[in-house]
Order: C-alpha cells, then sequence, then structure tokens
C-alpha cells in the first residue's frame, strides 16, 4: 500500500517535491488557498540563477541602509509604519551583514542553487514543461570597470563556490548585445544558466502533469497541523480536514503560523517584491541580466520583457506603493533608451525571507511525519526543483549527498 504526501503551499517548491515524491511512489495531496503557480512562483524574475548566493547582508550594509531607505532612487523601500513590528526580525538580519557569515550563507545556498539549470532540466523532463526552460547567459551590467570592481567582495564569494565568468567591455559588451545604454560599459558574463519563459504558466503546467499522474489538488486555506496517536498527520483546513502519512509545509512567506504551531520561532519576513511587465517590446535582450547600479533584473520572457528587483518590508497585509514601480520604469529608461512596448503589467508578491538568508528544508524537529521547505528569500524558483528533489530523498528515507545541517529547523526551536 502506497504512501500519501499532503503538500501545504503549491508554488514551485511544493510542486517540484509533488513530482519527485510521485517518482518515489507516493500519493500526492497538493493544497493551496490560490492553486498551482501563484504568488512568488507567478512574480518572480524569471531567472534560473545559479550564482545568486550572496545575501543580501554583505559587510558594510548597516552603513549603506539608512541612505538606501530615504533615497527614492535605490531598490529598498520601508512601510514606516511596520517599523515596530519588522525590528526584532531586522536586528537579527543585520547582525548577519559580515564577512564571515556571508561566506557561510553563501556555500549553504550554493549548495541548494548552483545547478538550478539542470535541476530544473531532471524535473521537468517527461512532464511537458520543458519547452519554459531555456538555457541562457545570465549577465551583470556596470558602468565600466571600476564600478564592476566596488563588487569585488561579492564575486570573489562566487569564485568560492566555483564559478567562472567572462568579462565583456565597451565594444566586446555591444559586440554581444547593443540593447543597452552607451552608459552600460562592462559587463561579468556567467554561462550556464537559465531562464523560464513562463514562470506561472511553467509552475501551473508541472502541477497539471502531477494531476494527471494522481495528485490530488485541493484549493483550502490549512488551519493547523496535528499528528494522532496512531502516527497519521491531519492538515485542518476551512473546508474539512486532511490526513496523510507525511505532510510537507510550503507555503513560503505565510509559513510561519504554523512553524509557530510546531514550536518554532523562525525569523520570517515577507520580501515584499514587484516586478513590471513590458508586452509586445520592440525588440528582446538577448540574455537575462541584472543592472547593478539598479540591483534589478532584465528578464526576456514570452511576449514581453520582465523587470523584477525591488525589495520592500511592509508586511504580508499592506497594498503595493507606486514608488517602487516608477523606481523599476526609471532605470529600465536609463538602461534600455531605445525600448519601447504596447502595454506594462504590475505585480507585487511576498518572498519568504528568514534572518539568517538560509531556507528551512527537513524534517520539523521532534514531529515525526512532517516536514518544511521554505524561506528561499529571491531564489525560491532557482532553488526550488533541488529543494523538491531533496525533501524527496528525505521523505522516503533515502541518503543525500549534501550536508543538510545548514538549513535544518533546530535552529530556531524555542
Amino acid at each position: 500500500m502506497s504512501k500519501t504526501l499532503a503538500i501545504v503551499g503549491a508554488g514551485i517548491i511544493g510542486v517540484s517535491t509533488a513530482i519527485w515524491m510521485q517518482r518515489e511512489g507516493y500519493d500526492v495531496i497538493l493544497i493551496d488557498k490560490a492553486g498551482p503557480g501563484e504568488g512568488a512562483s507567478h512574480g518572480n524574475g524569471g531567472v534560473l540563477a545559479s550564482c545568486s548566493m550572496v545575501p543580501v547582508t554583505v559587510p558594510g550594509l548597516l552603513r549603506k541602509a539608512p541612505r538606501m531607505l530615504f533615497s527614492p532612487d535605490q531598490p529598498l523601500f520601508l512601510k514606516w509604519g511596520y517599523l515596530p513590528k519588522l525590528l526584532p526580525w531586522l536586528v537579527r538580519y543585520l547582525s548577519h551583514a559580515n564577512e564571515t557569515d556571508v561566506k557561510r550563507i553563501a556555500q549553504a545556498v550554493s549548495q541548494i542553487v548552483g545547478d538550478s539549470l539542470a535541476e530544473h532540466q531532471a524535473l521537468a523532463a517527461g512532464t511537458g514543461a520543458e519547452h519554459f526552460i531555456v538555457p541562457a547567459d545570465y549577465l551583470f551590467l556596470y558602468r565600466d570597470r571600476a564600478h564592476f570592481e566596488e563588487d569585488a567582495f561579492g564575486w570573489s564569494v562566487r569564485a568560492s563556490c566555483g564559478f567562472e565568468w567572462e568579462e565583456l567591455e565597451g565594444t566586446a559588451l555591444a559586440a554581444y548585445d547593443d540593447a543597452y545604454s552607451s552608459e552600460i560599459g562592462f559587463a561579468a558574463r556567467l554561462k550556464d544558466h537559465g531562464r523560464i519563459t513562463d514562470p506561472g504558466a511553467y509552475v501551473k503546467a508541472l502541477a497539471a502533469y502531477a494531476q494527471a499522474n494522481g495528485a490530488e489538488i485541493i484549493k483550502a486555506e490549512v488551519r493547523g497541523i496535528n499528528t494522532l496517536d496512531d502516527g497519521t498527520v491531519l492538515v485542518e483546513t476551512d473546508d474539512k480536514p486532511i490526513a496523510a502519512d507525511d505532510v510537507l509545509i510550503a507555503t513560503g512567506a505565510w509559513s510561519k503560523p504554523l512553524a509557530d504551531q510546531l514550536g518554532l520561532d523562525v525569523p520570517l519576513e515577507s520580501e515584499r517584491g514587484y516586478h513590471l511587465e513590458l508586452w509586445e517590446p520592440n525588440f528582446m535582450p538577448r540574455s537575462p541580466v541584472m543592472v547593478a547600479s539598479g540591483k534589478f533584473v532584465i528578464t526576456p520572457m514570452e511576449g514581453r520583457i520582465r523587470l523584477a528587483g525591488v525589495v520592500e518590508f511592509g508586511g504580508l497585509n499592506a497594498s503595493p506603493t507606486k514608488e517602487p514601480f516608477e523606481l523599476l520604469r526609471r532605470n529600465l529608461r536609463a538602461a534600455m533608451p531605445g525600448l519601447t512596448w504596447k502595454r506594462e503589467v504590475e505585480w507585487m508578491g511576498h518572498r519568504p525571507a528568514p534572518a539568517d538568508s538560509i531556507p528551512v528544508i527537513g524534517r520539523a524537529p521532534g514531529r515525526k511525519g512532517i516536514w518544511m521547505g521554505f524561506g528561499h528569500h529571491h531564489i525560491g524558483l532557482t532553488g526550488g526543483a533541488k529543494t523538491g528533489r531533496l525533501l524527496a530523498q528525505m521523505i522516503s528515507d533515502k541518503i543525500t549527498n549534501l550536508d543538510l545541517s545548514p538549513y535544518s529547523a533546530v535552529r530556531f526551536q524555542k
């Protein structure tokens, strides 16, 4: 008799785990209040950013943060009324802005994201979703070499994680892609990355494959998770209870209340992300790029270009603000002055940000049959495929090839 896994959350991590668990012979139930592929899995930047293991909390952030918060041209926003609630998390977050912690965090995150293209190709194989995955370079754009060298610490961290890059300067950059302003004269080109041409549709296609292979998809909000005397795990929803042998919590930025019920104090906040889609542009960039001056990503997608990368702290309930969208427009005009488009689509969503910048992956401490997979900040799509595979290996009691201790929720036990 096969076992059943109930997955709370049908974003990329939940859906990836579902498919890998089906391959292990499990029955799967996916539970999500909005359905598969919504939220951050719909709105992310669409880059399989394998080199994105450097956390935001680099040395010097504490000195720069006040200026960033008060400047309308910096990609960091704060709803000031939320500051009292944010402050305990913020203090813990900023405590990691030192070289030792950054290197430790980067090594842990690199294990999850470092081979993201291959992991997504393995996940999508045979599902019908393969066509959404496009191998691509990933470029970091700078004004000039001096501007690039200001990021020397971050590039040294990437090098320590095994990444190499090609430097394109002046005419070499223009020969690679002449889409950008003449003010951008230097790029670091990383190969063997990828992009997803429609992230929301990609996750929905993966979920449809899981459903066609027997997964049950339930649209409901989960209120709690309890273990019965016989070892069955019961998921309490706003509709009906759902019984399973194992349960995975993969609810992204909404994971803290369920973690609290399990005796954990996960310092988790919403890293509110904004994107702006430009439909029917007059040309497409060759590859996804990170524009270093504005810390935002430009990604070519099906029929449109997506701009993403602004961070705002303001909790889960506040409505979007117009300033991040305006900043994306200004930065885009500066980077690609010749670009025109027919229409725009704005989006704001919630990315799960643990204070130590390392995702929670693994068993809930002291809770047989309850598992956790959340907290990937702005790299959930990139790391989602491998996270799902690792969780499937753990849940099905297989040996993994990684040291999983950095991701353990034991670090958040009360």
